[in-house]
C-alpha cells in the first residue's frame, strides 16, 4: 500500500526542554470503553534490572537484544532507555506497599483518577515486568488479579472489573475495591482477555499453576458471557451497562490472541476453536479497499463505519495477534493517516519553547477534532489539541512494524520520538506521593481519541509498558520462543 511521503518524512521526534506537568483529568473510562480501543511475545529480559525484591532472571529471548535498534539519531539523540523504563514500572507497582499482591496505579497523581489501577494497563505491567526479569512484580500483580477474582463484591464467576483502587485496594469487609466513583463497575471483554493473557504470561514464565488456572477461569467467563453465534459472530463487548450489544474489532483480536495462548498453556484444541470464531468476526472488519480495518459494531450486526472512529490500535494488534500478511496493509494504513506532528504553535498544545514531537494518535478523530469543543462535550474537559501525539500507541506501531520486518526502518523514528518523551514530558509527576521518573505520559497534549473521553500528558503504565515492547521487540500477545 503506498504510503504518504511528507508523513513519513514528519516522524522525526525532535525536541528539546522539559514541560510543566500538567493536571488534567486522564478521562473517566479510559481506551478500554471505546469500540476499537485496546495486543502481541514476551521477548527478551534485561538482565541486571532488578531493585528491592524484584528477580533479575530473564523470561526469555526472543526479540532483538537492547543493541540491535539503533541507541542513537545521526544527531545524537538517544531512543527509549528499556531499563529506566522499567525501572518506573517497578517504582509504580510499589508506589503503596512493597510486598504481597499489589495493583500499579495508572496515571500520576494529579491526573484527576487518583489512585486508580486499569486492569489493562496491570496486564501490561505485568508483562512489560517479565521483560525486565521482575518476576516478583510481576507475580504480586498477578496475585491482586486472582485477589480481585476471588473477591468480588457481588459475583463469584471469576470475572474482573475495568478498574480498582491501587492504595486502598482492599475494602474493611475484604472486597477487592472497585472505582465506583469513576463509574468503572462494568467487565469488559477487552480487560478480561488482556488479564488472561498477562496471567498465562505469568504461568509461562513461573510455572506457577494458580496463574494457569486464572487465566483459564477467565478465558471460560469470555465463552460463557460474551459468545455470538448471531450477526457478525464473535464475542461481544462484555458485561457493561448499554454495551452488551456492541462488539468491538480489538476486543476479538485480543480473544483470539488470549484463546490461542491458552490452547498451547493447556494443550487443548477447544481454544483454538475458540480463537478461530473470534477471529472470523475480525475478518469481517477488513476494509480491503481501504486497507484497514473497521472499528466493530454497535449492535452486533452492523459495522461502524463512523470515518471519525478509525482506531490506531486495532490496526497494529491485527498484526501483532496473527501475523497476517494479507491483512499488514494495515500497518502502511495506520503509518500514513494517523501521523500527527506536535508543535507549541498547535492549538491548545501543552509543548512549550522549541519543544516538537511526532508520532500516532489514537483514532482518526483525533486529527479532525474541533478544538473550539471540550473533550467529549464534557465541561471538566479541557480544549483538544488536534495535533497531540498519542504514546501509547506509537509505542504500539513501532512494535507491530519491527515485529513486522526488522529491517523497516519506520520503527526506529517512533522509538526516537518515544526517547524524547521519556526525557522531556511529564517531569516531576508522582504516584503515591512520591516522584517516580523514566515514564512516559499518555499523550504529548490534550488529545479526543474521538470516542467521547481523551489522554493528556499524565505519566502512565500503559504508555511506558508499549516503549518497553517497541524498545525490545517484544510481542506481548506471544509467548517466547
Amino acid at each position: 500500500m503506498p504510503r504518504d511521503r511528507q508523513t513519513e518524512q514528519s516522524f522525526d521526534g525532535t525536541g528539546t526542554s522539559p514541560v510543566p506537568a500538567p493536571s488534567h483529568p486522564a478521562g473517566a473510562f479510559g481506551r478500554r470503553v471505546a469500540l476499537g480501543s485496546g495486543a502481541a511475545a514476551v521477548g527478551l529480559g534485561l538482565a541486571g534490572l532488578g531493585t528491592g525484591t524484584a528477580s533479575a532472571t530473564p523470561t526469555g529471548s526472543a526479540g532483538f537484544d537492547l543493541g540491535s535498534a539503533p541507541a542513537r539519531r545521526d544527531d545524537g539523540l538517544p531512543t527509549v532507555d528499556a531499563r529506566r523504563a522499567v525501572r518506573f514500572l517497578q517504582g509504580v507497582t510499589d508506589a503503596y506497599r512493597v510486598s504481597g499482591p499489589r495493583l500499579a496505579q495508572s496515571y500520576q497523581d494529579a491526573s484527576g483518577l487518583n489512585d486508580i489501577a486499569f486492569v489493562y494497563d496491570n496486564a501490561l505491567t505485568i508483562i512489560a515486568l517479565l521483560v525486565g526479569g521482575d518476576r516478583t512484580r510481576a507475580a504480586a500483580i498477578g496475585d491482586a488479579l486472582i485477589y480481585a477474582q476471588d473477591h468480588d463484591s457481588q459475583f463469584s464467576d471469576g470475572r474482573l472489573r475495568q478498574a480498582y483502587h491501587a492504595d486502598t485496594f482492599v475494602n474493611a469487609d475484604g472486597t477487592a475495591h472497585v472505582g465506583y466513583e469513576f463509574g468503572l463497575v462494568g467487565t469488559a471483554v477487552g480487560d478480561m482477555a488482556w488479564s488472561g493473557i498477562a496471567l498465562a504470561q505469568l504461568a509461562r514464565a513461573t510455572g506457577q499453576r494458580r496463574f494457569r488456572d486464572a487465566a483459564v477461569r477467565i478465558g471460560t467467563w469470555i465463552q460463557t458471557n460474551a459468545n455470538s453465534t448471531t450477526g457478525l459472530g464473535g464475542y461481544t463487548f462484555g458485561a457493561t451497562a448499554g454495551l452488551e450489544t456492541h462488539k468491538s474489532t480489538e476486543h476479538n483480536i485480543d480473544v483470539y490472541a488470549f484463546f490461542t495462548l491458552l490452547a498451547r498453556l493447556t494443550k487443548s484444541s477447544v481454544w483454538t476453536t475458540r480463537a478461530a470464531h473470534a477471529w472470523a468476526f475480525v475478518e469481517q472488519l477488513w476494509n480491503a479497499d481501504g486497507g484497514f480495518f473497521w472499528t466493530g459494531s454497535d449492535d452486533g450486526t452492523a459495522i461502524n463505519k463512523n470515518p471519525l472512529q478509525l482506531p490506531e490500535d486495532v490496526q497494529s494488534w491485527s498484526w501483532l495477534a496473527a501475523r497476517d500478511r494479507d491483512r499488514d496493509a494495515a500497518l502502511d494504513w495506520a503509518w500514513g493517516n494517523l501521523a500527527s506532528t506536535d508543535t507549541p504553535l498547535r492549538q491548545n498544545s501543552a509543548l512549550t519553547g522549541n519543544q516538537r514531537v511526532t508520532g500516532a494518535v489514537f483514532a482518526s478523530g483525533s486529527l479532525l477534532t474541533d478544538p473550539t469543543q471540550k473533550i467529549g462535550g464534557q465541561v471538566y474537559n479541557p480544549l483538544p489539541d488536534p495535533a497531540a501525539v498519542w504514546f501509547e500507541g506509537t509505542g504500539q506501531l513501532a512494535c507491530a512494524l519491527v515485529d513486522h520486518d526488522r529491517r523497516d526502518p519506520r520503527y526506529a523514528p517512533l522509538l526516537w520520538s518515544l526517547g524524547w518523551a521519556q526525557r522531556n514530558l511529564a517531569v516531576g509527576q508522582t504516584y503515591g506521593g512520591r516522584k517516580v521518573t523514566g515514564g512516559l505520559p499518555a499523550a504529548s497534549s490534550n488529545l479526543d481519541s474521538g470516542f467521547g473521553f481523551g489522554y493528556y500528558q499524565n505519566l502512565h503504565t500503559a504508555a511506558t509498558s508499549w516503549a518497553v515492547f517497541a524498545r525490545t521487540a517484544t510481542n506481548p500477545y506471544r509467548f517466547p520462543r
